[in-house]
């Protein structure tokens, strides 16, 4: 076996000589590699045989490259502007992506191993530039080259360019030379521009004389651009094509999906349009698998928290339930939870309206009113399936809750999101909609309720003295004038917002036998209450001051998601 095949083998060899793969996993990902002429790595990542991580920690870094798909790629416009397009072409490189935070250019290449192509663009970043290479095909980057080079990429050239030219409503759809119409570009530049600033959903929302563009960042809508109404048609026809929906169809609501490659790796965005009395609305929720899940240990949780949370889902049967308003990051918990528990040795399988984050191993479906799937019968059909555990995405119902009920008390593992205001909150909210008491009491093994607050910007956050309000809701005495606190400013590291990046919040709810029979017994919510904080449980309001203090977020963020007044009344 001769040149590359070469490499492959020796790699398959190391990973099955490790025990990180066995022979036959190796054999289905070079049986698939003659198909796709993909890198081994990268199959054997795509097909749940070993992660990124372990790969790089085997091969030394040389396999911890990843690849891209050109054809479904978008250019960043600071990236293109830093190599020059003869240089591109004369290198086989394609610049996609650049990290102003880390100083990071991602680069396109069709062998990552070229020493004197990276040196070259070393030298002509003046090395003060960091490289990441991706894998592309060599064919690919010629024509993606061609596609971008040339035409304007950043938002405000595009909307120069559009306020100029006039719009070919047929180059919309996906053609040959897309490239060539300036909202294909603008609506790639702001999906991408979205994406690297952290931003969770983006709207599109027309007003009556203009279009307004807003992106959600750590929770927060933040208006971008405001563009003449004129465009707004052309926009949203686009998005229709990007997301598969009918573009003819203007007067009832739909829902798409958007794929696409940014930074080197694939980002979806949910899309779902709205008509109002001013055009239709559109939304796209960004599902940034790379950021929407993490580790337990990466949630924030203090270490006698993580260490409680380790214990709950290491229990065999029983409930878990994580609460919380819309957009409080229960989802990224749950999944944080399954991938710790995600093994060869058990069957996950999830019920979810939609489904997310596709994760490798775990058998997700999909629950929607109009297929004949809901989550009732879902449930019972996932019970023929031979599962361990089960993620139902929400307890909407007394059917849901009576079959997830069922799946607990037979032996299964369960978990799911309840929308209510404290993890205590949940016990009422499950009686309200049919649980008996009984049922409840004995198979909930605990409640995570949860909520997602700005962390303050690292670099100019700063110091003040507190006043009596604030050394009240801290819970301190008069004598504590020693203690800071800090609140937020702004400088360009933020956006001038004062803040960067969430940090969940979080009380963590332990079930024991004396909880229980309380529970049976119909105990009062003050009860409870009384009880859980005789066991340490620490509720929202207690976890939110505690990170006040530490200095990660001001009390004004806190109280904007936690209801501190309770802890004014105790005084």
């Amino acid at each position: 076996m001769t040149g590359p095949h070469k490499k492959y083998l020796r790699l398959g060899e190391i990973l099955v000589q490790k025990g990180v793969t066995t022979p036959d996993q190796i054999d289905i990902a070079l049986t698939e590699q003659k198909r796709t002429r993909e890198h081994l790595g990268k199959i054997l990542v795509r097909l749940g045989f070993a992660t990124e991580a372990i790969i790089r920690d085997v091969i030394g870094g040389v396999i911890g490259q990843e690849s891209v798909d050109l054809t479904r790629a978008v250019v960043d416009a600071d990236a293109i502007g830093r190599i020059p397009k003869d240089t591109a072409r004369r290198l086989k490189v394609l610049p996609l992506t650049f990290d102003a935070n880390s100083n990071t250019l991602t680069v396109a290449m069709a062998d990552t191993f070229d020493v004197v192509a990276l040196d070259q663009l070393n030298a002509l970043l003046g090395g003060a530039t960091d490289l990441s290479p991706v894998l592309a095909g060599e064919a690919e980057i010629e024509k993606a080259i061609d596609q971008f080079y040339g035409f304007e990429l950043s938002v405000d050239g595009i909307l120069r360019e559009i306020e100029t030219g006039e719009i070919d409503y047929q180059s919309l759809d996906a053609g040959t030379d897309e490239y060539s119409q300036p909202v294909v570009r603008l609506v790639n530049a702001l999906m991408s521009d979205a994406v690297k600033r952290g931003a969770s959903d983006i709207h599109f929302e027309p007003e009556e004389g203009f279009l307004r563009f807003r992106y959600r960042i750590d929770g927060v809508l933040r208006q971008i651009r405001s563009l003449h109404k004129n465009y707004w048609s052309a926009i949203a026809v686009r998005l229709k094509v990007m997301a598969g929906m009918d573009i003819a169809e203007t007067r009832a609501p739909q829902d798409g999906r958007i794929s696409l490659a940014l930074s080197g790796r694939q980002v979806d965005f949910r899309v779902s349009t709205l008509p109002t009395v001013h055009g239709e609305n559109i939304v796209l929720r960004v599902l940034d698998r790379q950021k929407g899940i993490v580790s337990l240990e990466e949630l924030g949780l203090k270490s006698d928290e993580l260490t409680l949370l380790k214990l709950m889902v290491g229990r065999p049967e029983g409930i878990i339930l994580v609460t919380g308003p819309t957009g409080s990051g229960k989802t990224t918990t749950l999944y944080s939870i399954l991938n710790y528990l995600n093994t060869e040795s058990v069957n996950i399988m999830t019920l979810e309206d939609p489904v997310e984050y596709p994760t490798t191993m775990i058998r997700q479906t999909s629950a929607q009113e109009t297929s004949r799937l809901d989550f009732a019968s879902g449930i019972r059909s996932m019970m023929r399936q031979d599962p361990d555990i089960i993620l139902v995405g929400e307890i909407r119902d007394e059917d849901t809750a009576s079959m997830a009920f069922r799946a607990a008390m037979t032996g299964h593992q369960v978990f799911s999101t309840l929308h209510t205001n404290s993890a205590l909150g949940a016990i009422p909210r499950l009686l309200d909609i049919g649980v008996s008491p009984d049922i409840v009491a004995g198979n909930i093994i605990g409640i995570v309720a949860q909520r997602l607050v700005r962390k303050l910007c690292a670099d100019c956050k700063h110091p003040h003295e507190m006043s009596d309000l604030e050394r009240n809701l801290l819970g301190l005495k008069a004598t504590d004038r020693h203690q800071i606190i800090y609140g937020p400013h702004g400088c360009p590291k933020c956006d001038n917002q004062g803040y960067k990046g969430r940090i969940a919040v979080m009380e963590v709810l332990k079930f024991d036998p004396d909880l229980d029979e309380l529970l049976a017994r119909r105990g009062t919510s003050r009860e409870l209450l009384r009880m859980a904080l005789s066991k340490g449980f620490r509720p929202l309001a207690d976890v939110g001051t505690q990170r006040v203090l530490e200095g990660s977020t001001s009390l004004e963020e806190i109280s904007r998601v936690v209801d501190l007044t309770s802890r004014l009344k105790q005084k």
